[in-house]
Formats: C-alpha cells, sequence, structure tokens
C-alpha cells in the first residue's frame, strides 16, 4: 500500500473530525469584509448547477481512464471552475501532477492562455506576461510549491490568484502554507483545508480566513 493511498485512506477517516471543528467557520459567519464575504457566499459555497458541470464530469471520468489522469475531487474541482470564472483571468497556470483538473481550469475561461508544467524545468512563460491564476497541485513535493511561488509571485498583478492543493496534508505543507500566509507579498488568504487561496490586492487589509469547506 503506498503512502499516496494511506494519505488519502486517513484524510477520509479524518474528515468528519475536521469538518466539525471547522463548523464555526461555515457561511461567512462572522466575516466584515465585503470582498472576503461576496467570495465565501457567492464562490465558495455557490451551489448553482453550472452549465459545464456535467460535459465536464463526463470528460473527466473519460481522461482518466485513457491518460491516466489524477481525477482530484468533484468538490475542488467545480470551485477551481468558480474561481476562474470569477477572476477572469487572461493567463492560467497549472503546475504539479497532470490531473483532470486542467479540465475545469480551462472550461471555465476558454479563451484565457492555459500553461502546463510538471516540474520548474517545464514552466515557460513569456517575459512581462503577468500571471493572473496560478494553481499548485502537486503536495507531495513542496519544494517544487515554493520554488513555483517564487517564480511566479514576481509576475502577480493587484488581481491574481494563486490556488495551493493540500495545505494542511503534510507537516512541510502546513509549515510551507504558514509562510505563504506571512509572505509580504501577499494579502488576503484563505484557508479552506483542502485547498488555500493567495490574493494579492494590498490595498486590502490583510486578514486570514479559516473556511469550512
Amino acid at each position: 500500500m503506498n503512502d499516496y493511498f494511506m494519505n488519502h485512506l486517513l484524510l477520509c477517516l479524518k474528515r468528519p473530525f475536521i469538518w466539525l471543528s471547522r463548523f464555526r467557520y461555515r457561511c461567512g459567519y462572522g466575516v466584515h469584509s465585503p470582498f472576503a464575504f461576496s467570495l465565501i457566499t457567492d464562490v465558495i459555497y455557490e451551489k448553482r448547477p453550472y452549465y459545464a458541470y456535467c460535459f465536464l464530469a463526463s470528460e473527466q471520468k473519460k481522461m482518466s481512464k485513457e491518460q491516466g489522469w489524477y481525477r482530484g475531487t468533484r468538490k475542488i474541482n467545480r470551485l477551481l471552475f468558480r474561481l476562474v470564472n470569477r477572476v477572469q483571468p487572461a493567463t492560467i497556470v497549472e503546475v504539479g501532477r497532470p490531473s483532470a483538473s486542467s479540465l475545469y481550469l480551462q472550461s471555465a475561461k476558454p479563451s484565457a492562455e492555459y500553461i502546463f508544467a510538471s516540474d520548474l524545468s517545464e514552466l515557460f512563460l513569456d517575459a512581462d506576461v503577468p500571471v493572473d491564476f496560478l494553481y499548485l497541485n502537486d503536495y507531495r513535493n513542496p519544494d517544487l510549491v515554493k520554488e513555483v511561488f517564487e517564480v511566479c509571485v514576481q509576475r502577480n498583478t493587484p488581481q491574481s490568484l494563486f490556488v495551493v492543493y493540500g495545505i494542511t496534508y503534510s507537516r512541510q505543507m502546513k509549515t510551507l502554507w504558514h509562510e505563504l500566509q506571512n509572505d509580504e507579498r501577499v494579502g488576503i488568504t484563505f484557508d479552506l483545508y483542502d485547498v488555500g487561496l493567495l490574493f494579492f490586492d494590498k490595498t486590502k487589509i490583510k486578514q486570514h480566513y479559516m473556511i469550512n469547506f
């Protein structure tokens, strides 16, 4: 039984306790920032059945079978779709494991330039092109997550959003997430347990939100 399977099994067993421990952070209770409240209620907890969901679920199953892609969870993939739909990035960068998440990222804004790299050596960005949306999806490699962050953070704009997968899945990722939260270049952050969201609009007061997602 490999480490990935064991880790996934442990997360499934812990999930009910995690949900209970975060219950008070549900649905934006106690959040006073209009920006944060809107993101929580209109994006994170959005329940609208988007037109693309059925098609994407079918494609996800097919591509995972044909190419051996990691499926990811439907909840996270749909969240990525909604986030891209909200941010409307011109450029989407995904770094890590090939996964069905790419279908959701690209479908949310087909006109965006989509760039995938499995590691730093494959990440080619044209000069002066900002990174509007970054998805870091290899929690098994915290060093890669950190390295790519350092490259892409130099290209962020006030509208950029970086999404980090697996921020609580290991001690190393928990430490790294804490570092990213406190990075002076980062603004508002959201801890959704499975993923972390990093925003860069420094005109807004820097706050860290924990959300029961």
